[in-house]
């Protein structure tokens, strides 16, 4: 599978959730380049200060602190370039009809994704 992405943000609480789905995207050549935030408030931070700037974000939606919908609402106050272009894929454990709902209602996020994140579910991402 050719490279799709350029750089690809990974924002999940979870160590080990990070570790699997960094290897998934690793050996499926998803991305160039992969970032790991383990909170979404590292995240926001990284993009308004351009150190991170993905093509693409697996965004977990519950997190301490703030989680997936908070930082979706956050992200939609800053400035960053591209910001438009940017695919937002919600890679969440939660079953909660109500969740996936409000997730795709979101203008940024692009598909809920069931965890954990598969090679068959990238495939059918980049088709």
């Amino acid at each position: 599978m050719p490279v799709t992405y350029k750089k690809c943000l990974l924002i999940d609480d979870n160590y080990i959730d990070n570790f699997v789905t960094r290897r998934i995207l690793e050996s499926s050549n998803f991305a160039e380049e992969i970032a790991v935030r383990q909170s979404a408030t590292e995240a926001i931070s990284a993009l308004k200060d351009g150190s991170v700037k993905p093509d693409v974000i697996f965004l977990d939606l519950r997190m301490p602190l703030m989680n997936g919908f908070e930082f979706l609402t956050e992200f939609e106050k800053i400035e960053i370039e591209g910001k438009d272009s940017i695919k937002i894929f919600m890679l969440s454990s939660s079953l909660d009809p109500t969740d996936v709902k409000r997730s795709t209602e979101n203008k940024y996020v692009v598909q809920f994704i069931h965890k954990p994140l598969t090679h068959k579910i990238l495939e059918e991402l980049g088709s």
